[in-house]
């Protein structure tokens, strides 16, 4: 299978080149030139699998140039069930009727973002050796809370691999800035920056692309490349878990072989629910993919409108890994709906990054609305959420979580579509004490410490606390560096010794 870049299309790679270098030269994304196509009978064939054996014969298909052995040794070590808590990795868990939660946050760093960025480094040092053998990669991150630890994690130690993290210093929960600034490994660095991440996002993406520092970067051996979802190798391993949860709905008799199901998706960057829309296009039977955002809704405002504008208040939130008001992955949605129009996806980007807005037209949002739909919710109703699904249902989910359980009930008020559901959870409760804390006991916000918080939120839920997050509580702080948003590519050389 080859790739070309939703900028130009003229472009063709093999799933190596588009893993390592992340992002096209001239700052397009990598897409599949073609999806695999599977029948009924090959997902009915994946029901009795593990998850390592599920998510090979997905990834097999979209990683062509990779030998079934380096397959293997990418699999098996990313999803080695020591790293996880859940023997099933990513389980399905019914929460009341049709209304079923996938918990994807069961690995070392307790976020959805573990699916991925266990994954990553593997097939980032498979695809080094085929395509740049002898150079050091440089991974360069910008996060909203969660990619950042889970990428470090991923990273750490890695042979030939530095990895530079940036996130905004007022963006993200106590509990994601302690993991990142404690994080483990001779090879890592984080920084904070004055600035949300949209400004993290835009200031890496011009990294990147620019000439003069990637050619310094060269004279050094080194390369850059990224464990953001822009890098492919990032988004594929997520369409993996949508068919994994099929099969898990299929092994609970919760639906029948070719039962349509809804997919809820709490994002902000988009890369997790177009893999959902992926996975659909693959054949897996998803009747409507649900957009979930929390008070920062241009994505619910996109895909009601066809007009996508940044210009507007941002606001910090008790969700933080979804303030995000420039949704990258957005681009290769455009591309593949627009019928792989790479001049139109350039002219939309550019307006994006001149105006801060574009506007698509009615036949393109008229097609996207008939795979897509789309809610936000207020900083309230995810409370109220948390609240009454611990109180009816004693399930205790994180911000994120409730804010696509809120979502998603409304969507079933207004439309009556009560079929089976899959709800994505992106996060352990336990990242995000103090809001879920609050919430459940319905009382004054808490002024607890962190772990107190914790502590009490476990007495009170008797949900256990993940063992990475206990074993925060006595580490030690590591990284103090804060820069501003204009200087982060001074940052980037400062952090490599450059």
């Amino acid at each position: 299978m080859f790739y070309t870049s939703t900028r130009n299309k003229n472009i063709k790679v093999t799933a190596s080149q588009a893993i390592a270098q992340g992002i096209s030269e001239e700052g397009g994304l990598f897409v599949p030139c073609e999806l695999p196509q599977f029948s009924l009978d090959k997902i009915a064939s994946m029901v009795d699998m593990p998850y390592t054996e599920r998510a090979k014969t997905v990834l097999k298909d979209f990683l062509t140039d990779f030998s079934e052995e380096e397959l293997d040794y990418c699999v098996n070590g990313a999803y080695a069930t020591e790293k996880f808590s859940s023997s099933k990795i990513a389980p399905t868990v019914n929460v009341a009727g049709n209304k079923n939660i996938l918990e994807l946050w069961h690995g070392p760093t307790c976020a959805f973002k573990d699916m991925a960025l266990q994954l990553l480094p593997y097939l980032m040092t498979v695809s080094a050796k085929k395509t740049a053998d002898g150079k050091t990669i440089v991974i360069l991150v910008a996060t909203s809370g969660d990619t950042g630890k889970a990428a470090l994690e991923g990273f750490k130690d890695v042979d030939n691999t530095r990895i530079l993290v940036f996130y905004p210093v007022d963006g993200v929960s106590p509990m994601q800035k302690l993991q990142m600034t404690t994080q483990d490994g001779e090879n890592v660095s984080v920084c904070a920056i004055n600035g949300n991440f949209d400004d993290a996002q835009s200031a890496v993406k011009a990294i990147f692309t620019n000439d003069e520092i990637k050619a310094q970067l060269a004279q050094k051996n080194m390369m850059f490349s990224s464990a953001n979802s822009i890098n492919w190798g990032r988004l594929v391993p997520q369409i993996v878990y949508y068919f994994s949860t099929y099969c898990d709905l299929l092994e609970q008799k919760r639906i029948a072989l070719g039962d349509e199901i809804n997919v809820v998706v709490p994002t902000g960057n988009f890369g997790n629910i177009l893999a959902a829309y992926y996975a659909k296009n693959m054949g897996l039977p998803i009747k409507k993919l649900i957009c979930a955002s929390n008070s920062n809704n241009v994505l619910t405002d996109f895909l009601k409108t066809g007009e996508y504008d940044k210009n507007r208040k941002f606001f910090t939130t008790t969700s933080p890994s979804m303030d995000i008001l420039i949704s990258s992955n957005l681009e290769r949605l455009l591309y593949h709906m627009s019928g792989e129009d790479d001049t139109l996806v350039n002219e939309l980007m550019n307006a994006l990054s001149t105006d801060g807005k574009y506007e698509v037209s009615k036949t393109l949002i008229d097609s996207i609305q008939t795979v897509f739909d789309a809610g936000c919710c207020d900083e309230a109703s995810v409370d109220a959420t948390i609240k009454e699904h611990f109180d009816k249902y004693h399930y205790l989910c994180d911000t994120h979580t409730a804010v696509a359980v809120e979502v998603y009930d409304d969507y079933v008020k207004r439309t009556g579509d009560d079929i089976p559901t899959v709800i994505d959870s992106t996060a352990s409760p336990y990242k995000f004490s103090k809001s879920v804390l609050t919430a459940v006991t319905g009382g004054e916000e808490a002024n607890l410490d962190e772990f107190a918080m914790v502590d009490e939120l476990n007495k009170i839920s008797g949900v256990d606390v993940p063992k990475p997050l206990q074993a925060l509580k006595d580490k030690a702080v590591r990284f103090n560096n804060v820069c501003d948003k204009e200087n982060m590519s001074e940052m980037v050389f400062k952090l490599l010794n450059l």
